[in-house]
């Protein structure tokens, strides 16, 4: 199997959600792709549960939840989960898959969301950040839902990555976008990605008031190495995503008595 982000068809498998319009026409037909595959459920997903770490107890913030793989492996690990998504089609798939033991809204991390300061232990943010041509907005609103000293998980395509799909390549020091078709069904659907230079995503952080405190290029599960033994050794050796953990300081307590 080739690396998901070697061909547009391939890279529908590599992402969550992003216009509630493209979402919809095909969330059935990526949820059944997004579940299973290499890229997902061997490597990414993985990926962020190791860095969330122990989730007992914990409030999370679900951002981009899609049909709700990572939300229900959360909530499973024993975290009080809550799920965004853009596409109410895919939040629909959802719904079908955690029952109604989860709380589940229609929101676009461009607008305000419907939480209150410090809702939240914890926002993770899978796959969906690269959608945005701005970040600083979106930041600035998980940073708000959360408490001090929380934590912003969040995985990207990678700048390294993201400027080999296009030839010639653009100047890898600007934010730019590049679009491509995803194919379900036979329907094609136009997308597009904004990409930007490492310096530029941990500014952005920064910027928002977060802390940087893990940057990782994780490697696959290995329970993947025999199920899909080409691309297994493929995902070993090229970086496909970029890793995230940004915290919440917390307040200042003053000099020491």
């Amino acid at each position: 199997m080739d690396r998901v982000t070697d061909t547009p068809e391939a890279r529908a498998l590599s992402a969550e959600p992003a216009r509630v319009n493209d979402y919809d026409r095909f969330a059935e037909a990526y949820s059944a792709e997004n579940e299973n595959n290499l890229v997902n459920a061997y490597y990414e997903r993985p990926a962020m549960l190791a860095l969330a770490g122990d989730v007992a107890g914990r409030r999370i913030l679900d951002a981009g939840c899609g049909s709700g793989p990572l939300t229900a492996a959360l909530r499973d690990r024993g975290a009080v989960v809550t799920g965004i998504d853009a596409s109410a089609g895919m939040l629909a798939l959802a719904r079908r898959r955690l029952g109604e033991g989860v709380a589940l809204h229609v929101a676009d991390l461009r607008d305000r969301l419907p939480f209150a300061d410090g809702a939240f232990d914890d926002v993770i943010a899978s796959l969906v950040l690269h959608y945005l041509e701005d970040w600083g907005p979106a930041l600035a609103e998980l940073r708000r839902v959360l408490r001090p000293g929380g934590r912003l998980i969040a995985s990207v395509d990678h700048p390294f990555v993201a400027y080999t799909i296009q030839d010639p390549r653009p100047d890898y020091f600007a934010t730019t976008s590049y679009t491509f078709d995803w194919t379900f069904d036979g329907q094609a659907v136009p997308m597009r990605f904004w990409r930007r230079p490492l310096h530029a995503m941990t500014d952005a952080f920064t910027s928002a008031g977060f802390r940087l405190t893990v940057i990782s290029e994780p490697q696959p599960d290995t329970a993947a190495r025999e199920l899909f033994p080409d691309g297994f050794r493929d995902l070993s050796t090229h970086t496909t995503f970029l890793f995230f953990v940004v915290e919440v300081p917390r307040p200042a307590t003053g000099p020491e008595a």
